[in-house]
């Protein structure tokens, strides 16, 4: 299939809107998982072809899928993955065992969904096309069912209650760490976005969750309680003493046996992830004859990158992060600090609009207001993105010195002008800040 029907497809994907950018003088859209059954029944109900796993939270449920998709294809076992956002290519949400759905697939679903969901727009069974997640999770849907694989690993996009994702019949639900975000969308208390989070649940399902907020413990379990829902508490599977925590590194005992956890995903707060996908493959075990080497050997395999993720350049070395919310921020602070208080330190940051901006500010810009220190803010490319002035007057409200650049090239290379090789470079407040540095260090070939 040649470039541009991809390239068309792509652009087509994009135009049908997000499902947190209301359009002008447009009543804000209504998440009916009714609408997600109709499109994907007309395509023949894909979502039922596989076994699968759904992963709900606010932090930790991309890594925790990666990890655990890891694992299952450590076992030999053909491991659908579907994630979301992307980092630089859309094609890298829907994944078979590592290998990104290639471009002509893509280009031969999108269109088949499309056409499907026109149909059904014209006759009435849909009132409106489907978003741009809808599409996507169809597409991923359908990919995983015409490739035959074992099982799918399906990441939340958003809630969970009334997610896409959510018209599976999954074989386990888990749960990462809640905290607010989307709260406009979701509810502004723990408890109301755990409840909405809760919804990946099913009565007489099973449950893999950590003891975390009190009201979010509250709500969940009472979801669980309703629905007669078997829990499984992955602290079992947190590190106690020994090792090397703060690199992932220590030992466990899983299946009655010793393995080596040895993740490269770096920061503490990947432990409860790890234990996550630890517990998951633990359930699966005697269903896919899951061996601890089969643990131990996923999650050293695992790729997930963005996440506190090291890139050397050729001067100065970059870390990388995603955090997007002050949940995610803290834990990168807590990186951060580690740092020597006179290591020169410059800052790419920017994020959308409908974050916590001022909060997750607070939280980050003064690690960076020594007298070597910089704050470089870019735009994003998203029609959801703060403009790189309202960060600005929030640095300014903190009196913290920090400078708007053009775009992520130029923050790289001004980062790069400014900061001594004994320093470091830091980028993060976006998924999509990240992606598009990572972009711009890749085709600089910077060593990941």
């Amino acid at each position: 299939m040649p470039q541009a029907t991809y390239d068309r497809a792509i652009e087509s994907l994009y135009a049908l809107g997000h499902e947190l950018v209301e359009k002008p003088g447009e009543p804000r859209r209504k998440w009916e998982l009714a609408h997600m059954r109709t499109l994907c029944a007309a395509l023949g109900n894909p979502q039922q072809k596989f076994p699968s796993i759904l992963i709900a939270g606010t932090n930790g449920k991309g890594s925790a899928a990666a990890t655990l998709a890891s694992i299952l294809e450590s076992a030999g076992l053909r491991v659908g993955l579907y994630t979301s956002p992307h980092l630089t290519r859309v094609n890298e949400r829907i994944r078979i065992s590592g290998a990104e759905i290639s471009d002509d697939d893509f280009a031969r679903l999108y269109f088949h969904v499309d056409d499907t969901a026109q149909k059904l727009v014209r006759e009435g069974a849909l009132p409106h096309p489907p978003s741009f997640f809808e599409v996507m999770t169809a597409i991923a849907f359908s990919y995983f069912a015409e490739q035959h694989v074992d099982i799918a690993v399906l990441e939340v996009g958003l809630g969970g209650r009334l997610d896409a994702t959510n018209i599976v019949e999954p074989l386990l639900s888990v749960i990462t760490d809640i905290s607010l975000d989307h709260t406009e969308y979701l509810g502004n208390t723990i408890a109301a976005i755990a409840r909405e989070k809760a919804g990946i649940l099913r009565e007489n399902g099973i449950l893999v969750t950590l003891p975390q907020h009190p009201e979010a413990n509250q709500a969940i379990g009472e979801r669980a309680v309703a629905l007669n829902v078997t829990g499984i508490n992955a602290a079992d599977y947190m590190p106690m003493r020994g090792g090397n925590p703060s690199a992932n590194a220590y030992n466990l005992v899983v299946l009655n046996q010793e393995i080596t956890v040895d993740s490269p995903l770096t920061g503490s707060h990947q432990q409860r992830n790890i234990a996550l996908a630890i517990a998951s493959a633990v359930s699966l075990a005697p269903q896919f004859k899951i061996t601890p080497k089969n643990i131990a050997d996923g999650i050293r395999n695992t790729k997930w990158p963005g996440r506190l993720e090291h890139i050397q350049t050729k001067t100065t070395p970059f870390l990388l992060d995603v955090a997007h919310n002050p949940a995610g921020v803290w834990a990168l602070r807590s990186v951060l600090a580690k740092l020597p208080d006179d290591q020169p330190k410059t800052l790419i940051f920017s994020c959308l609009r409908d974050k916590a901006l001022t909060e997750m500010a607070q939280i980050l810009f003064p690690l960076f207001s020594g007298p070597n220190d910089h704050i470089l803010i870019p735009p994003i490319a998203n029609p959801r993105a703060a403009s790189a002035e309202e960060i600005l007057t929030v640095a300014n409200a903190l009196d913290v010195r920090a400078i708007t650049v053009e775009n992520a090239q130029k923050a790289v290379e001004n980062a790069l002008k400014i900061t001594p090789k004994d320093g470091i470079i830091i980028a993060t407040g976006s998924v999509y800040l990240v992606g598009a540095i990572r972009e711009e260090l890749t085709r600089s070939g910077a060593s990941h």
